[in-house]
């Protein structure tokens, strides 16, 4: 699964080589030359950020502090051209996993990526579907940066659905699978439980076969 890194540099040819060298190494790479332009995407899902520290009338220290107000855990990267103790010192505070001085080699750039890559999703086997990240080791779904809430039932009904994408299930399988052959409750527990999954994920495309049951298709 490839992972997505975020670029913003406002210097347009520098910004195309770290995406260029980036996308080699088969990351999925979106560029933004402005802090307003990086800023409208704060909430797309992405695995790691790289920042230019002077972005404009603002800087990359505005940004970092937006990005670990939604998922304190995605890595950021400086690169500056200040190569200044306190520029350092001032990214660390605020979070930043490396810090890079221009002029820099783009394949060192790479191996840092790499690195800091390997060392935050060592055990990740995140499932992407219908803009859904989804941790099932952690039992979490994440849309964009924003972490969704599910009950126990809600979550074990999603990987069910997730697990065997395209595969219809009539509400007694659903009812034996998710809440064992001796529930004894009534089969309604699986359009409830189903209708508040749909409101928290209305992008999940799980559809009613009338007559018959439901699918992710």
């Amino acid at each position: 699964m490839k992972k997505i890194i975020n670029v913003v540099e406002d210097e347009k040819d520098l910004n195309e080589l770290v995406k260029s060298y980036l996308e080699k190494e088969d990351y999925v790479v979106n560029s933004y030359l402005t802090f307003d332009e990086a800023y409208s995407h704060l909430d797309d899902y992405c695995d790691l950020w790289i920042l230019d520290i002077m972005l404009d009338d603002k800087s990359g220290f505005d940004l970092i502090e937006e990005i670990k107000a939604r998922n304190q855990n995605t890595p950021v990267v400086f690169m500056s051209a200040r190569d200044k103790e306190f520029d350092r010192i001032i990214g660390l505070e605020k979070g930043s996993d490396d810090y890079i001085t221009k002029p820099f080699s783009p394949k060192e750039l790479v191996l840092r990526i790499n690195a800091i890559m390997k060392r935050v999703y060592k055990d990740d086997n995140r499932i992407e579907i219908n803009g859904y990240s989804i941790d099932e080791q952690q039992r979490i779904v994440y849309k964009g940066n924003q972490q969704i809430e599910l009950t126990t039932k809600e979550f074990d009904l999603m990987m069910l659905f997730v697990r065997n994408k395209g595969t219809a299930f009539l509400r007694n399988q659903i009812l034996e699978r998710i809440w064992d052959e001796n529930y004894y409750g009534s089969d309604r527990v699986v359009d409830d439980t189903l209708r508040r999954l749909r409101k928290k994920m209305p992008e999940l495309n799980i559809q009613t076969i009338y007559g018959f049951g439901y699918r992710l298709g």
